[in-house]
């Protein structure tokens, strides 16, 4: 059982000490932070009052087992920087949970019709993890950021507040 608390500037040596490269930084969080991650970067995050900073907190062993954020923007709610932080922990519900309790929030607290999110093409556990929720692939929006001399594509998926609150998923 998890459960999203409001993350606070004390939580961020946490979550700097998870993020071990650059590689790793540029998959969590795309290209708005640069490695390494820094308590200033995470404050001026809290400072935005457009976005809504979580951790990730698994109630049944009583620990942040992870981070998310939500953005506001002007039609839509993006969600982002979603990480569960021990790879041993990947596979087992973790993030779809999470992803769930992401629009259950979302949806509940803005005026949106649509949650949207983007993704490297190549993580297609994560991908699949949102498809599962309702999530559907735009072809119309893609970006490319450059790493190690490496090209990554992010595509873009959305749900509607409709698709989701009918229980399609």
């Amino acid at each position: 059982m998890i459960e999203l608390q409001i993350f606070k500037t004390e939580d961020a040596p946490e979550l700097i000490s998870k993020i071990k490269d650059k590689r790793a930084l540029l998959q969590f969080a795309g290209p708005a932070y640069h490695f390494p991650l820094t308590r200033e970067q995470l404050e001026n995050d809290l400072d935005n009052e457009n976005r809504f900073i979580f951790r990730i907190f698994d109630k049944t062993g009583q620990s942040a087992i992870g981070h998310a954020q939500i953005f506001l923007k002007e039609n839509t709610f993006l969600l982002g920087r979603i990480l569960i932080w021990d790879e041993n922990n990947r596979g087992k519900g973790y993030g779809k949970k999470t992803v769930l309790e992401l629009l259950q929030y979302g949806f509940n607290t803005f005026d949106r019709e649509t949650a949207e999110l983007n993704v490297y093409d190549w993580n297609t556990g994560a991908i699949e993890c949102y498809k599962k929720v309702g999530f559907e692939i735009d072809p119309d929006v893609m970006n490319q950021v450059s790493i190690d001399d490496e090209l990554w594509l992010s595509i873009n998926m959305k749900i509607s507040k409709n698709n989701f609150k009918s229980g399609k998923v």
